[in-house]
Order: structure tokens, then C-alpha cells, then sequence
């Protein structure tokens, strides 16, 4: 007689934890790391399971050293991972020596099978440098933002604290990377796992994707006059092309010599001095932080004079664009 078709015997064996890759690169900036880890750790206690677990790796396995001189100890090299592992690079100062070929090889393989990837902070560098974030949505930390939308033009950045593109994920640094582990543990196990981590942080103040990274400009200036922050919100998108002080009064409803007084009482400057601050501090950015030559420098500030340019930068931070750069410039007029 044929044997019985018997159910399948039941099981209360819980499904596999959710396994978290964090690679740490050379300088990472550690509360990204921290706060993302601290997350793991906090779900796993509220759900009183091993939802998530995670390993620590770097480029050649060994001990790497935070920006903050704190070192840690990784436990693999860039080894083979599995499809249902979660990749998180985390970045901190001088990301760009740390997109080594070995680095961008391993990290093409592994998105090849569809891990998911994400960057911490300045990590975002890392995966565009791979070529990971073409035609995708990203974010970066705030002061890295005009060096990253200078070399990867095919990438979507955006300002905000986190974003998650399908299998693609980058956080801004700080704290933001509790907002972005809130959100993929609420994605996978729901928002009550996600609030109960929130509320064992005492983290009352969840910021979404929409969020973006930077304090208001009132906040930031310390003063709340709406034509005034609107006036400085026009200056730092327009700072390629700068606009005009009688553009920029006649926009909010003022004559050029009242916005002149307006910056002269809330910021003891005025708008000209204001806005070229604004366009040598990107200038200063990208010197630092880009291959881009001095001369493409200057006119993705505004420029259209190398020499004005190099004047300019000289007169604000007592040495010139080339020798920030620590290379011989042109002889000086």
C-alpha cells in the first residue's frame, strides 16, 4: 500500500537573523557605525530574538582605526557574502583612498548577486566610485555634497538623511544612520519593533526620507527674518552662476540698499562679502576633496578669472587655491 500523505510536521523554528557586513574603512567616522550597530543590538533585545547579527570587515582583515583614534578589530577580510546579507561601508575623512581596485572589484561582484549595499556617511563615495549608484537616488553628508554631485553626475543626490533606492541605501553620517536602521527594521519585522528601538535610545524625534540634513537657514544664521533666509537660500543654489544683489532684493520685495542694511544689522556683512564666503567655502571643498583643477575650481564658483579667483581665495584663507593643493601655481600678479 502506498504510504499516507502525512502534513508537514509543524515548526516554531524562528527564520535566520538578518545578517549586517559593516566594512570599515581607513579613518571611518564612528558614530555612524555605532549608531547603526547599537540599533542591531537594541532590536535583538526587543524582540527578545536573534533578529540580527552582524560581522565587522575591512580590506586585508585586521585592525582599522576610527577618525577619532579609536580602533576596532574586524573579524573577515572582503570575503564571498551571501545573497541575503546586507552590505554597510562606513566612511569618514579621506574616503577616496579607500576606493581601492581591490575594494571596487569585490564590491562589483557582490552587487552582481543581488546584496544589498549601503554606505554610512562618506560611504556613498565608495559606492559611486563602483559605479553602484548610477540612475539611483543617494544622499552624502552635507559637506561632501558639492565634490560628490562634481564627479558623479549619473547619481541622483539629494539632501536628505537617508535614502533607500531598491537594494541600494546611503545615510548622511551622524545621526542619521538611526533614522535609516529605524526605517529597514520597520521594513522587516514593523513599525512596533522600530518604535520600541527608537524609544529604548530615547530617540523621540524620527526623521523620515523626506527629511533633509541641514538645520533651517534661520536656525543656522540665528536669525528668524523670512526675506533674509529666503534672499540666503537663492545665494547657496546659485553659486556657479551668482545672481545679482538687485535680483536677489528685487526677488523678496526690497531695493538693493535695503537688503544691504537688512545684512549689515543681522550679519554684520554685506550681501556681496556674504555670498562670495558662500562660493570660497565650496571652492574650498572641492580643492580638498576633488581632482578637479583649479582652474574648473574657480568656475564652478563663480569664477571667470583664475588670477580674481586665486586673489579672492588668499585674501579669505592666507594661501592660495594651488597651494592648498600643495602644488606650484602660476607666478603670482
Amino acid at each position: 500500500m502506498p504510504e499516507p500523505h502525512l502534513p508537514p510536521i509543524a515548526t516554531t523554528e524562528a527564520p535566520p537573523a538578518q545578517r549586517f557586513i559593516f566594512v570599515l574603512l581607513d579613518e571611518f567616522t564612528l558614530m555612524p557605525f555605532a549608531s547603526a550597530l547599537e540599533c542591531l543590538r537594541v532590536a535583538n533585545r526587543m524582540a527578545g530574538a536573534q533578529v540580527y547579527e552582524w560581522r565587522m570587515a575591512s580590506e586585508g582583515g585586521g585592525l582599522v582605526t576610527s577618525s577619532s583614534g579609536a580602533a576596532f578589530q574586524s573579524d573577515d577580510d572582503l570575503t564571498e557574502l551571501e545573497r541575503g546579507d546586507t552590505v554597510l561601508i562606513c566612511g569618514g575623512t579621506h574616503v577616496q583612498r579607500a576606493a581601492s581596485k581591490k575594494m571596487l572589484g569585490w564590491l562589483r561582484r557582490e552587487a552582481r548577486k543581488g546584496v544589498v549595499i549601503g554606505g554610512l556617511c562618506t560611504g556613498a563615495y565608495v559606492l559611486a566610485k563602483a559605479g553602484l549608484l548610477d540612475g539611483k537616488r543617494a544622499t552624502i553628508h552635507w559637506e561632501n555634497q558639492d565634490s560628490f554631485a562634481e564627479e558623479f553626475e549619473d547619481v541622483d543626490l539629494t539632501r536628505s538623511v537617508f535614502v533607500v533606492d531598491g537594494n541600494r541605501i546611503t545615510s548622511a553620517g551622524g545621526t542619521s544612520s538611526i533614522d535609516l536602521m529605524l526605517r529597514l527594521i520597520g521594513m522587516q519585522h514593523g513599525a512596533g519593533l522600530a518604535n520600541d528601538v527608537a524609544d529604548q535610545l530615547i530617540y523621540s524625534s524620527i526623521r523620515t526620507d523626506s527629511d533633509t540634513q541641514r538645520l533651517s537657514v534661520p536656525t543656522r544664521i540665528g536669525v528668524r527674518h523670512p526675506k533674509l533666509a529666503a534672499v540666503i537660500l537663492r545665494m547657496e543654489g546659485n553659486i556657479e552662476e551668482p545672481v545679482s544683489p538687485a535680483e536677489l532684493a528685487s526677488d523678496v520685495g526690497l531695493s538693493t540698499r535695503q537688503l544691504e542694511r537688512l545684512f549689515r544689522r543681522y550679519l554684520n556683512r554685506s550681501p556681496k562679502r556674504y555670498y562670495m564666503e558662500l562660493r570660497l567655502q565650496k571652492a574650498r571643498n572641492l580643492l580638498m576633496q576633488t581632482d578637479m583643477s583649479v582652474i574648473n575650481v574657480a568656475l564652478a564658483c563663480g569664477f571667470t578669472s583664475p588670477s580674481h579667483f586665486s586673489k579672492c581665495y588668499r585674501a579669505q584663507y592666507e594661501t592660495t587655491p594651488y597651494r592648498e593643493r600643495g602644488i606650484k601655481g602660476p607666478p603670482e600678479t
